[in-house]
């Protein structure tokens, strides 16, 4: 039985923001208001939603641990696509005015994820209302295995566009006034191949539009900004984002452990001693 929260969501505030958690939708934020704008594209598919126990594609499907290989469906043929952990249902593990954890089992039988463990999100809206911290864990008690996390959020990329109608037209970063800006200073550039998966070769960054995976060693540190509206900082100690703003209503910056494929690339073991663990910080400020 679901309990009320989960029913109508887990609602945050404080100063001028407030931000509404659905724990029954893969723990995804629904909504992010600040200064009664809505940042997030409205939708049961969009607003932000964890990836894990993967980000982005897996090629085929299929990933190895050992001598094992592991097949997961393929809900974004030919590939494997963000994770299980936005498909299920989580628990409210506790909840106050401006932070709120969730809990889910890997093992869930709605999860075709071959390894039991635990994750863990924590949602933290700062006491005055100028920020939002987000943080994962994926932990396991028994066997090791490969494991990502990330955030998928879809901003609006026009705080005035009519979202019934799909916001503005056109892909890039400018399309129209008011559309936001993206700007960031990337060390490199995963090639992206015809299958949209990393080929391997690293480049200089190419201008946009994108659907591409970005390598910031320093962290990411990406910038939107609403000409006039407002100005969004997403930071994360995390090497690696995606950015993605090929559709005309929304942009997505993507804080995440690993490349794409990276289960089968660039594998990082969660082990009894050594769990999974990613934060990733929104900071905001009015424009004008």
């Amino acid at each position: 039985m679901q309990t009320q929260a989960q029913t109508n969501g887990v609602r945050l505030a404080a100063g001028d923001a407030e931000l509404t958690i659905h724990p029954d939708n893969g723990c995804r934020i629904a909504s992010l208001r600040v200064g009664g704008r809505e940042l997030l594209r409205q939708g049961a598919k969009y607003g932000c939603f964890p990836m894990v126990p993967w980000c982005g594609r897996i090629e085929h499907g299929r990933f190895r641990n050992g001598g094992e290989v592991h097949q997961m469906p393929l809900n974004s043929p030919p590939h494997a696509i963000h994770g299980t952990g936005r498909n299920l249902a989580w628990k409210t593990a506790r909840a106050s005015a401006t932070s709120a954890a969730f809990t889910y089992d890997l093992a869930d039988p709605a999860a075709p994820w071959p390894y039991p463990g635990t994750v863990t999100q924590l949602v933290e809206l700062a006491a005055d209302g100028s920020s939002l911290t987000l943080t994962m864990g994926v932990e396991t008690y028994a066997d090791s295995f490969p494991a990502q996390a990330g955030w998928h959020p879809w901003f609006v990329r026009n705080l005035d566009a009519d979202e019934a109608a799909g916001g503005a037209t056109g892909g890039g970063t400018e399309d129209a006034a008011g559309d936001v800006r993206i700007d960031f200073a990337a060390e490199w550039q995963e090639e992206r191949g015809a299958d949209h998966l990393p080929t391997g070769r690293r480049i200089v960054p190419t201008p946009g539009p994108w659907d591409d995976c970005f390598g910031m060693p320093q962290g990411v540190d990406v910038t939107l900004t609403w000409p006039g509206e407002l100005e969004l900082k997403v930071t994360s100690r995390a090497e690696w984002v995606v950015v993605f703003d090929e559709q005309p209503a929304a942009v997505c910056v993507e804080p995440q452990s690993g490349p794409p494929n990276g289960l089968n690339t660039m594998p990082r073991l969660v082990t009894p001693i050594d769990p999974l663990e990613i934060s990733t910080t929104w900071s905001w400020r009015a424009l004008g």
